[in-house]
């Protein structure tokens, strides 16, 4: 019992220090867009590969094997990185869509997906308290980024449609994202492996959605120049290449590490403290003022994922760790 409740704390405390990672890159990718004007999906494009071009020499180097797996686990790979590429792009069109606060909240409708999800093709447990939990984070989520205030639904000449079915699609694909890495901690491929080939995989992808994007998809380049568009901003670039190196490697490989002790739909549900560490970063490193309401919506979201980890304590399941 002491052992499995030390396993899952652990599973808790990387879920929660990938969240702290995560909040940050919405910093650097605010500032990247609107310092150097560089496009969303050009930015996705060179965040992924400068992830993999770090990871790379590092599990080269590093522990013997991990830059390797298995040739029949290539596939499975190949449609987890398309998978990380095509949640980039939604992600990013929704946010161009409905802004940030709507895209927020939409996005992390992938909470309930992924324990509907986790409960029908992992065989997760489902209980009233997840869905609590869940739903308690989610309002949270909703006061955070204020997409309760009046207004904050007036989408950009989309149509509310639109923009609620690009964000729900980026939600699925996050869910589809937490699951499919689950799944790889099951096949017994290493986290820090599977982030490898996953973000290699999905710049790729990536590549390919702006190249056959090219300007008509909102931000894709028209020109070849639009990949290269910080120039000779070389402050630009080591921008660029610090958030792909670390909160970004760190945020995405302790989330993965994360699935190994924990069920995704808990991982998942945790994630929804990004928005939460996002606006108290914002308040202590840019000077942002914190509301009434974001004070609250933290609160919410913070409670959220305790009310499970009291719940799932509570429970104290006999099951042998590694077996959720």
């Amino acid at each position: 019992m002491a052992r499995r409740a030390a396993y899952e704390t652990r599973g808790y405390l990387l879920a929660v220090c990938s969240a702290a990672f995560l909040s940050t890159t919405s910093i650097f990718i605010r500032y990247l867009t609107q310092s150097y004007q560089v496009l969303p999906l050009v930015l996705a494009l060179w965040r992924d590969i400068f992830v993999f071009l770090t990871l790379l020499p590092i599990l080269f180097w590093g522990k013997a094997g991990l830059w390797r797996v298995p040739r029949r686990h290539l596939p499975y790979l190949v449609g987890y990185g398309a998978v990380l590429a095509v949640f980039n792009a939604f992600w990013t069109l929704s946010v161009a869509i409905n802004g940030a606060a709507v895209a927020t909240v939409l996005v992390y409708c992938s909470a309930g997906f992924t324990a509907i999800l986790g409960w029908w093709l992992l065989k997760e447990r489902m209980s009233w308290g997840k869905a609590v939990a869940v739903l308690v984070s989610l309002a949270g989520c909703g006061y955070v980024s204020g997409a309760f205030l009046p207004g904050a639904w007036q989408v950009n000449g989309h149509g509310v449609l639109a923009g609620v079915v690009t964000g729900v699609i980026a939600g699925l694909c996050y869910a589809l994202y937490s699951l499919l890495g689950r799944s790889a901690s099951q096949r017994g491929l290493n986290p820090w492996s599977s982030l490898l080939y996953t973000f290699g995989f999905a710049s790729l992808f990536l590549l390919a959605i702006n190249l056959v994007g090219g300007g008509r998809i909102p931000g894709t380049a028209a020109a070849l120049n639009g990949y290269f568009s910080l120039g000779q901003a070389w402050q630009g670039w080591g921008i660029l290449f610090l958030l792909a190196a670390v909160p970004t490697l760190a945020g995405f490989g302790l989330y993965n590490v994360s699935l190994t002790y924990l069920p995704s739909s808990v991982v998942n549900l945790i994630a929804t403290l990004e928005p939460a560490f996002t606006t108290v970063t914002a308040f202590l490193v840019l000077g942002e003022t914190l509301t009434a309401t974001q004070v609250v919506g933290s609160l919410m979201t913070v409670g959220g994922v305790v009310l499970l980890r009291v719940y799932e304590g509570w429970l104290a399941p006999e099951a042998e760790p590694g077996r959720v």
